[in-house]
């Protein structure tokens, strides 16, 4: 890793997010609620006013969440397509970002993805 690319990774675990007001403290509220619909309505909201690497993270959360929806709604198929697609706009993020254990989001959705995939075999 170059010095530009390990400064630039540095920058990117330094990016905060404010979890406890606004968008963002509704969407983890709904959320950790499992009221995955919502919380994917609140942080759109964030993420169209937001611009650079937190706004991609926010897609990431954003499709999260509406797979989330998915598998509550018993659609395994849109939920895997979109636990997939979060997954990859997680890639670039280091293993922390935003205030947010990214390595560990990554594992919670590979777990998730799992799970559609098996309800979608038993369907």
């Amino acid at each position: 890793m170059s010095n530009v690319e390990a400064r630039a990774c540095n920058e990117l675990a330094l990016v905060k997010l404010d979890w406890t007001q606004g968008g963002l403290a509704e969407g983890l509220r709904c959320y950790r609620s499992r009221e995955f619909f919502a919380a994917h309505e609140h942080w759109e909201s964030v993420w169209l006013a937001t611009k650079g690497p937190e706004k991609a993270f926010l897609q990431a959360l954003i499709q999260l969440a509406a797979a989330l929806h998915h598998i509550q709604q018993g659609n395994p198929r849109g939920a895997a397509s979109l636990l997939r697609s979060a997954l990859q706009r997680l890639e670039p993020h280091p293993l922390m970002f935003g205030g947010i254990a990214v390595s560990s989001l990554r594992e919670e959705i590979l777990e998730w993805l799992a799970r559609a995939r098996n309800r979608r075999r038993t369907a």
